[in-house]
């Protein structure tokens, strides 16, 4: 359960930033906040400059896809979580915004510099756009990538893969000729598999086939 503490800060955020901030909660003693999309820079810029929150520090920025809440909810498919850590005060603060692939999010560039690399990722990842990022462009994957990889509709085989050609003497791109029928994985081991076969140092593993308790009372009586 969260301190006494902790709970007055977050009422005393949502008082100060009641018109950007729709509500909160406590999960595992953090504080989370719901924030409306707009007003973003604004809730930033609050818990980093007030004397009572100071989270000097923009850890992370990321983003869950939910595809089934657009419909449910009517919120936006994604989940756009900012991280900040007051070194100060030792707490961590987490602030959620909803957002489809359409929406532009204000980029926060202007309150952490920090921002600047989170938000590429984001944008490769998922394809959420940030209005006022002044180089937003793929950071992980290549600049030809087709997609955004962490959406749950991307495939898993990827729409293209590339190789080196020795011909071209460059990377050149091909579509993806792995069908979903083969994309069945066999985790056993070869040891695992073999049940008939007792390898030597096996023994010290195993139990007695009439139980492990039963064998340690029968040696007691013996």
């Amino acid at each position: 359960m969260p301190g006494d503490a902790l709970r007055d800060l977050a009422d005393y955020i949502k008082e100060n930033l009641d018109n950007h901030v729709g509500a909160y909660e406590f999960k595992k003693n953090e504080l989370v906040l719901y924030a409306v999309r707009s007003g973003i820079c604004k809730v930033l810029s609050f818990l980093r400059d007030d004397k009572e929150c100071h989270c000097e520090l923009l850890m992370d920025i990321t983003a869950v896809d939910y595809p089934e809440r657009a419909h449910e909810q009517g919120t936006g498919r994604f989940e756009v979580v900012y991280s900040l850590l007051s070194l100060r005060h030792n707490h961590r603060i987490r602030v959620k915004i909803y957002t489809d692939e359409f929406e532009l999010i204000p980029s926060a560039t202007s309150v952490f510099s920090s921002a600047g690399w989170f938000e590429r990722e984001v944008w490769d990842m998922y394809g959420i756009l940030f209005d006022g990022h002044n180089d937003l462009r793929r950071i992980l994957t290549d600049y030809g990538f087709e997609g955004h990889p962490q959406r749950k509709d991307f495939p898993l085989t990827g729409y293209v893969e590339l190789r080196y050609d020795e011909e071209l003497k460059r990377v050149v791109y091909e579509p993806v000729k792995l069908t979903q029928d083969f994309r069945y994985f066999d985790y056993e081991s070869p040891w695992e598999a073999l049940t008939d076969v007792q390898l030597p140092g096996d023994e010290k593993a195993m139990s007695p086939a009439h139980g492990y308790k039963a064998a340690k009372k029968a040696a007691k009586k013996g």
